[in-house]
């Protein structure tokens, strides 16, 4: 599954920074360059409960492999089409089987980790994630530079490895009931779990306009290489994870949870005044510390509630806010940077990501029940 997540990530992360420089070549505006990205996530999120409650009826795996033919089959789309509005319908149609890769991925890794060691389970899962987007923008901007076809051409041949890396894993089983799971609920989405997750809404945000518009700053200011900020961001998680999935188990979830919130703020925040190179990589390393950690620890508190039938129904409730907010935050800071420019748009994401720390305290206690591993 690392193996798995790698490519997938592998072959997106160097789409996303580059698509808006397509989107431009084809007659697109700003705005359309964020929309891009939205798009694709705000179709994910729409999708995200019935293809992650589909995944735990059909299974994970089939699951896997559809979503890694769906992006091969993008790859090949990408390469034909000279519509910037065209783009725009093949990352919407992308979504709704990037949605259904996620949670399957998510599912089917969490079924492999024992409770007590979730967090540092899904933080290790989460390296293979990192290191993917820590070298993807870089490699994406090269081959872009010998042209769009050989990145398309590339994708092609990633979805490939996917698929085959999919297809050579384990069913999982039925799922057995734990003696300590509450009954599971009916119906697609996982409501209680979705609105916990609002919290990653509001900090992903800001994680969206990085996506689509870090590298657009970097040239506005003269700061090479282009994909210096997701690098950096990748290169910090890479480091602090795994230790911050360790202490989230022994600490307690929420210990870890809430200061990694308070970094992401303060690394939007700093992005807002950056001016220089040094400004951006010092950013990144904050927003990069809280960021990385944040996702795996919160995922461990939220799945401790979750019984093992239900885990693909509440990772669609998780995606669904998660790419909310990925999407929005790429296509309305698209229109902000494109009206005011970069500092208010990054400004706006970090005064956004600040609610996150009273909303979660507020949701554990009324939706959480505590929040902490037994």
């Amino acid at each position: 599954m690392c193996g798995y997540t790698f490519t997938v990530f592998f072959s997106v992360f160097q789409l996303l920074p580059t698509a808006p420089y397509r989107m431009l070549a084809l007659g697109g505006t700003t705005f359309h360059s964020g929309l891009f990205l939205g798009a694709l996530t705000y179709v994910s999120a729409v999708t995200a409960p019935l293809t992650g409650a589909l995944g735990d009826r059909v299974g994970q795996r089939r699951m896997l492999i559809v979503g890694s033919l769906a992006l091969l089959c993008a790859g090949v789309a990408y390469a034909t089409i000279t519509s910037h509005w065209l783009m725009l319908l093949v990352a919407a149609i992308q979504g709704v089987f990037w949605s259904g890769l996620l949670t399957a991925s998510a599912a089917y890794v969490t079924a492999n980790l024992p409770p007590a060691r979730r967090a540092e389970g899904l933080a290790y899962w989460g390296i293979a994630t990192m290191l993917a987007i820590a070298i993807a923008p870089t490699v994406g901007f090269w081959i872009y530079e010998r042209g769009w076809i050989w990145l398309c051409a590339e994708m092609v041949v990633l979805g490939v490895a996917m698929g085959a890396i999919a297809w050579s894993l384990d069913e999982l089983p039925a799922h057995a009931r734990d003696p300590d799971d509450q009954p599971a609920p009916v119906g697609l989405l996982e409501w209680r779990v979705l609105g916990l997750s609002i919290i990653l809404f509001l900090y992903y945000f800001g994680y969206g306009g990085i996506t689509s518009f870090a590298a657009l700053y970097a040239d506005s200011l003269l700061v090479t290489p282009r994909g210096l900020y997701l690098t950096t961001v990748a290169v910090v998680t890479l480091l602090s994870r795994p230790i911050a999935g360790r202490l989230g188990d022994r600490l307690g979830y929420k210990t870890v949870l809430l200061p990694c919130m308070g970094l992401i703020t303060l690394g939007l925040a700093s992005l807002a005044l950056a001016d220089s190179r040094f400004a951006m990589i010092a950013s990144a390393a904050i927003f990069g510390l809280g960021f990385g950690t944040a996702y795996p620890v919160f995922v461990a508190y939220v799945m401790q509630r979750v019984s093992p039938g239900r885990r693909g129904a509440a990772f669609g409730a998780i995606l669904a806010a998660l790419d909310t907010g990925i999407g929005s935050g790429s296509t309305l800071m698209g229109l902000v940077i494109q009206r005011y420019g970069f500092p208010l748009a990054f400004g706006g994401a970090a005064a956004l990501s600040a609610l996150a720390i009273p909303y979660f305290l507020v949701a554990d206690r009324r939706l959480g029940r505590g929040g902490e591993p037994p």
